[in-house]
């Protein structure tokens, strides 16, 4: 796992990059399907129910999820989808759960690169705020995501790196 920060400016942004031990393709279904996301998507103190996700994968679609914690609360998550361009290239928007009016807290950059069945993830996020302290908190917590990620994409690739379906059980 390789991962770099830039330099704050104006804007705080990161980027973290994961060889994926997984085909693009299982990749990018995974960032854009529900069935996926439950899965992953989210520290793995709180969960993220199938019935709070959705996605309209299409430029201009928006994308919207809950995580939930242990008592019930509900954490939402959502943004609009910018560029798709599968299997190699997803941008989208994410707000600041802690900003009440709504407003652009962040743009995420997927680049997915095959390398011979395995995929670089390139994940970069932009304007998460002007606070570095925010910045680093949100890294952290995108870190544990794309550990889930990894764990759940071993768990959906068999040995030779091909993608079952969702549902498909283990070899």
């Amino acid at each position: 796992m390789t991962e770099s920060a830039t330099t704050p400016g104006a804007t705080t942004e990161f980027t973290i990059v994961r060889l994926l031990d997984a085909p693009r393709d299982l990749v990018f279904r995974a960032w854009t399907e529900p069935g996926h996301l439950t899965h992953w998507f989210g520290p793995r103190a709180l969960t993220t129910p199938l019935s709070m996700i959705s996605t309209d994968v299409r430029p201009g679609g928006a994308w919207g999820l809950s995580v939930v914690d242990g008592e019930g609360n509900a954490y939402p998550l959502s943004g609009s989808y910018r560029e798709i361009v599968p299997p190699e290239r997803l941008v989208f928007t994410t707000g600041d759960p802690a900003n009440g009016e709504g407003a652009l807290a962040s743009v995420v950059t997927l680049t997915l690169a095959d390398l011979d069945g395995k995929t670089e993830m390139r994940f970069h996020q932009a304007g998460v705020n002007t606070d570095e302290a925010h910045a680093e908190a949100s890294k952290a917590g995108w870190v544990e995501f794309f550990d889930r990620l990894a764990e759940h994409l071993a768990a959906h690739a068999d040995s030779r790196g091909v993608a079952r379906r969702l549902g498909d059980s283990p070899m």
